[in-house]
């Protein structure tokens, strides 16, 4: 592909700039690397975000437009694909943390090594991580006080073992987590407030968050949630070390002789092309994006795709699957009263525990019935339309809260991310093809899950409950891990235990990609903290700015 022009070549290209590539940038950054991102989507300021449902929710304001931007999936590889918005996170700076909820809880010690813990599972591909959560823990630590996370050190008994407390007091309680406190309490389980990227205090020259029923799936027109859009991109800028182009569209990587990646081919919003050479590339697409970035990076060194001679990227792919039991109340429990932040955690069926029938186990978690209006609000069962829907939201909105869980779905061979071969975007390219089938320990442990959450509800003096239990992972949580698998053996998996390409010495992925089981909980905390890893070992390998 010829390109038009050829910008000053810089130190690293990261391509993504959500919650890894942010992070990695203000890593690097703030070492004196010069960093050039590579942003598919605008670069949206506060003002531009606000409470519109219908725009937000309904029409893509926030979302990939599936007629730009389409994917397809299918259950096995004898299926026809259908076009399908499968696992959207939004394509813009800051990712999927603009319109985050904020939940931040660390993984477990055991999430690290499940293949141990849990042994052999027929029909799935468990493995260990090639890193300890020991490893791990200083950058945890790291992303929680450059976030200013509220949160309670120590009130989640199955939590590893910490090097300090959290920057920031947890959120006030809402009347969700109430409810929900008082159901764990009865049944002897333990509970926390969810630890939340948002300030309950005045942190680092930032205010206090604003409690605002418009969370999920709305920009901050306050700037006060903390994102990486509100942190990590205006610590990079700071610099003067970094150079962000937003609306630009990343077509192929291309190497130079020696099998080395040479430049990124990208179109600008205009459609000219440009070439940006660098010393290294950090792919933060997402796991998705990124295996179809290497896959369609063709050449005669790889002519299946950029470091893929095992034939293992875009394979193992994990999405988390949100579900929930419903309960509604005699007395009103005020349908997101105190806002969005209505977090309560618990884990204590997160553990392996052989005798369940089923390996590994999730996050549960209060949360809304649907997003905060009535507009997009409905019980399970009820009418979406009519006199009887009007009923039914007058008389239960303000009753009802659901007990949600997070799905620890199975990595499997075959469940992978390829080119879809009839499908393409509007740039011309072909768009990734899911190709995703459930383990029975996925369907069997989402059951238990929804199962916990009514337990929760009728000790909670639930006056009816309702389990909507998931027969399918569709990639509703915008949750994506595992389609570059890091690992020591270079014909187990695509990046080693610093998130570096086996095959291609320049070449590293630091969002969901490299990680070799989804673990059952929220990865965004995980990501971050494995960026900012990855980039200090950059850092440490390859030195400091050049004088």
């Amino acid at each position: 592909m010829v390109s038009n022009g050829k910008p000053a070549r810089c130190d690293a290209v990261i391509i993504g700039a959500g919650a890894s590539g942010a992070a990695a940038a203000k890593v690097l950054c703030e070492a004196g690397v010069k960093v050039v991102a590579l942003e598919k989507g605008p670069w949206r300021k506060k003002e531009s975000f606000g409470g519109d449902e219908l725009a937000n929710i309904n029409r893509y304001n926030l979302w990939p437009d599936p007629l730009l931007n389409p994917r397809t999936w299918r259950e096995t590889a004898e299926d026809d694909a259908r076009v399908d918005l499968f696992c959207p996170v939004p394509q813009m700076v800051g990712g999927g943390t603009v319109h985050w909820q904020g939940w931040l809880p660390r993984f477990t010690p055991n999430d690290f090594r499940m293949r141990t813990v849990a042994g052999d599972l027929k029909g799935a591909s468990l493995a260990d991580w090639p890193i300890t959560y020991d490893e791990l823990e200083p950058y945890y630590q790291k992303v929680e006080w450059a976030f200013g996370v509220s949160g309670e050190a120590g009130a989640n008994r199955f939590e590893g073992p910490r090097s300090g407390s959290y920057p920031c007091p947890p959120m006030p309680m809402s009347r969700y987590a109430q409810k929900f406190h008082e159901g764990c309490a009865a049944l002897g389980w333990n509970s926390f407030p969810t630890p939340q990227a948002a300030l309950s205090r005045p942190f680092n020259g930032r205010r206090a968050t604003v409690v605002s029923a418009f969370a999920q799936q709305h920009g901050d027109p306050t700037g006060t949630r903390s994102s990486a859009l509100n942190v990590f991109v205006p610590d990079a800028v700071a610099t003067g070390n970094y150079e962000l182009r937003a609306d630009s569209y990343v077509r192929e990587l291309v190497l130079d002789g020696a099998g080395k990646i040479r430049a990124a081919v990208y179109e600008d919003a205009a459609g000219e092309l440009f070439e940006q050479e660098a010393d290294l590339f950090i792919l933060a697409c997402g796991a998705v994006e990124t295996a179809r970035l290497m896959l369609l990076s063709k050449s005669g060194r790889f002519p299946n795709g950029l470091a893929n001679g095992s034939d293992l990227v875009g394979r193992n792919v994990t999405f988390h699957e949100y579900s929930a039991a419903v309960g509604t109340y005699a007395d009103p429990v005020y349908a997101w009263a105190g806002g969005g932040y209505v977090s309560a955690s618990t884990f204590e069926h997160y553990e392996h525990d052989e005798s369940r029938g089923f390996v590994s186990g999730g996050h549960i978690a209060v949360a809304g019935v649907g997003i905060p209006l009535p507009i997009n609000w409905r019980l399970p069962g009820a009418p979406s339309w009519g006199a009887e829907a009007k009923r039914v939201d007058r008389e239960q909105f303000s009753h009802s809260l659901a007990i949600a869980m997070v799905l620890h779905d199975m990595p499997q061979h075959d469940n992978r991310i390829d080119l879809d071969d009839k499908v393409t975007d509007a740039w011309g390219l072909p768009v990734a093809r899911v190709t995703l089938k459930p383990h029975e320990n996925d369907l069997a442990q989402g059951r238990y899950l929804i199962d916990r959450g009514g337990d929760i509800l009728e000790a909670s003096g639930a006056s009816s409950i309702t389990k909507v239990y998931a027969d399918r992972i569709t990639g509703n949580c915008s949750h994506q891990h595992g389609t570059a698998r890091m690992g020591d053996d270079p014909d187990s998996s695509v990046l080693d235990r610093w998130c570096r390409a086996h095959e291609v010495e320049n070449l590293y992925a630091v969002d969901g990609s490299p990680f070799p089981t989804g673990t059952g909980a929220n990865p965004t905390l995980t990501i971050m903290a494995n960026a900012w890893r990855v980039a200090d070992r950059i850092i440490a390998e390859r030195g400091r700015a050049r004088p």
